[in-house]
């Protein structure tokens, strides 16, 4: 729709030189009375439209514009045109080439200062030239040599570089120390040389003397510390409080740096647990009389397990194959299904195995981002009536998922899964192995709890995929008992784990560095900031921040005899200072008996 307001030609009224803007008040009144119009504010005209649109010059027009703009959608909207910054420098802000009858359209004018300047455009620019100047140029005293080789580069030799730091400034401003006024003449080959040696000299000179300078105050500092005034028996000697404090803090750090070496020295040598070779109890004969332990048939169960979980591990590199799919949005799923476990109260082994259908299912088939979430919550429900003697129903899942998708999608992704994955659901849980490696640690609540924790980023961190479940359970295990003050790894853990220790440092590094990355997933971290399990989060965060910063990566196999042999040290610091509160205590119970004889 064309607009019915009539075409007005808009015309500019000539300014003078008396005419300014507050904010122009202090300009010279020496500018160039008219100047072009900006190109960015000149009229435009619609092809389409048929009608042409100007900018209104006052308040009166610029309201019959809007309004007519409200009623027309397709008319351009008329602003007010804003004075520049610059005031009448309007060309040098803009890189639009000017066009107009009879010039090049290489040619470019700007203007400064009621100055117009004429020059080519960048295609065509000419490199920087040495003008030759008539007028009379003031200089310091102390600029007068490179006066001298700067206005004389024709004569001058090869390896005389000119040099004129004042060639592109415009109105230099004026010097305030005592000036020579110099005029510009042909210097011969020898006055350059001259001033070239005389700028040498100088530089020499004055470097020299700085250089004795400072030799002779440190003579005088030396002479002044040797040959010290004899103290008299009358002159107290002065003390320095802070000396003895400071030669028994280095003597301390001293004596523990030593005690540090001396303990890495001594993880060297020691032998690593075999859990084929070394010497360890058979824990499971004590448990012959329980038959719910069945100890007559669990090393061949954990033998077969082992064999199985390798049949039931997923690609670790499927996200490859996945077009929309990324590992931080695999995180985001697991984060939510996590979420989801703790609401319906879940068993452990729900989750786990909800986690492994997840990663074999997208190994198998290119999911969209759409479906992920489907995905997830139908592997949760798979999960839960597998594990779980009373499982959620499809109606409990829909409103986790916000009535995302209906019962019948749920039902028939459920089939499709199962397919997928041939109805294999023998995976062997990891927090099998976790209660099987505990029974060697003695059932330590505080040790299972953490290594609960540190099992379950294996949900949300895909660079532990391809760890196997024994692997991580034996994993989990020594990095908690690492952070509890526990370094020794006892051939009865490496026994009922099936793996030594230098097998389970690379899987313990990747949670440790999983740890020291900023939190990401706030739903697992705050499942086990809670009582419940002793805010294993909060404590494994804290452990690992006051060792490494923030983001470190840590290469745990060089960090790993210092742990050690800080541990080692704490220990035997905690244990003096106990035999010293028992020895207190008991001098104080004799002290107390002796009172109480007389």
């Amino acid at each position: 729709m064309s607009s019915n307001l009539p075409t007005r030609r808009i015309t500019r009224t000539t300014r003078t030189a008396t005419a300014k803007d507050t904010e122009n008040a202090n300009a010279r009144p020496s500018r160039i009375t008219t100047r072009a119009k900006p190109s960015s504010l000149a009229v435009a005209t619609t092809a389409t439209g048929g009608t042409s649109r100007a900018t209104a010059g006052t308040a009166a027009s610029r309201g019959k514009i809007n309004a007519a703009i409200g009623e027309n959608k397709g008319d351009a909207i008329a602003g007010k045109r804003k004075r520049e910054a610059l005031g009448e420098v309007t060309g040098l802000m803009t890189n639009n080439k000017p066009t107009g009858k009879g010039k090049d359209k290489d040619d470019v004018k700007e203007k400064f200062d009621g100055v117009v300047i004429k020059s080519k455009a960048p295609s065509t620019r000419q490199p920087l030239r040495t003008v030759a100047g008539t007028r009379q140029t003031t200089r310091t005293a102390t600029n007068l040599a490179k006066a001298e080789v700067s206005e004389s580069v024709k004569d001058a030799p090869k390896g005389v570089k000119a040099q004129d730091d004042n060639a592109m400034v415009v109105d230099p401003p004026a010097q305030t120390l005592p000036s020579l006024t110099v005029r510009k003449t042909l210097v011969s080959k020898e006055n350059v040389a001259a001033a070239v040696r005389r700028t040498e000299t100088h530089r020499r000179t004055s470097t020299r003397s700085s250089t004795a300078a400072q030799r002779q105050a440190a003579e005088d500092a030396e002479a002044s510390r040797v040959f010290k005034k004899r103290r008299t028996s009358s002159e107290a000697p002065e003390e320095d409080p802070f000396a003895d404090e400071e030669a028994r803090l280095l003597a301390e750090e001293q004596e523990a740096t030593a005690k540090l070496a001396a303990e890495i020295e001594a993880y060297a040598e020691e032998p690593e647990a075999d859990p084929e070779g070394s010497e360890w109890d058979d824990l499971d004969a004590d448990d012959a009389d329980d038959p719910l332990m069945v100890s007559e048939y669990v090393n061949e169960i954990f033998n077969y397990l082992k064999q199985i979980e390798q049949t039931t591990m997923p690609n670790p590199n499927y996200m490859e194959s996945q077009k929309e799919l990324a590992w931080k949005m695999r995180g985001i799923l697991t984060d939510w299904l996590i979420q989801v476990h703790v609401r319906f109260r879940l068993l452990p082994e729900t989750l786990f195995l909800c986690v492994n259908i997840i990663d074999r299912f997208l190994s198998a088939r290119v999911v969209s981002l759409a479906k992920l979430q489907l995905v997830g919550v139908t592997c949760m429900f798979i999960a839960a009536k597998f594990e779980e003697i009373v499982a959620p129903s499809v109606l409990h899942f829909l409103k986790c998922a916000d009535a995302s998708y209906t019962e019948s999608e749920i039902l028939q992704a459920e089939r499709y899964v199962l397919k997928t994955l041939d109805w294999n659901l023998s995976y062997p849980n990891p927090v099998h192995y976790l209660r099987r490696v505990s029974k060697a640690d003695e059932y330590n609540v505080k040790v299972r709890t953490l290594a609960k924790y540190l099992l379950e980023i294996e949900c949300l961190e895909w660079r532990l995929i391809a760890a196997p479940p024994s692997l991580m359970a034996g994993a989990s295990i020594w990095l908690a008992r690492l952070a509890l003050g526990m370094e020794v790894w006892t051939p009865n853990l490496a026994h009922y784990s099936s793996y030594p220790e230098s097998s389970l440092v690379p899987t313990a590094n990747l949670m440790l560095n999983y740890i020291l990355k900023p939190i990401r997933h706030e739903s697992f971290h705050k499942k086990y900031a809670g009582k419940r399990y002793f805010k294993s989060s909060i404590y494994m965060r804290g452990w690992a921040l006051e060792r490494w910063a923030e983001g470190t990566h840590v290469d745990l196999h060089k960090e790993l005899p210092k742990l050690k042999a800080e541990i080692r040290l704490e220990r035997q610091a905690e244990e003096l200072q106990l035999q010293q509160e028992e020895s207190e205590a008991e001098r104080a119970e004799r002290a107390l008996i002796d009172e109480h004889e007389v």
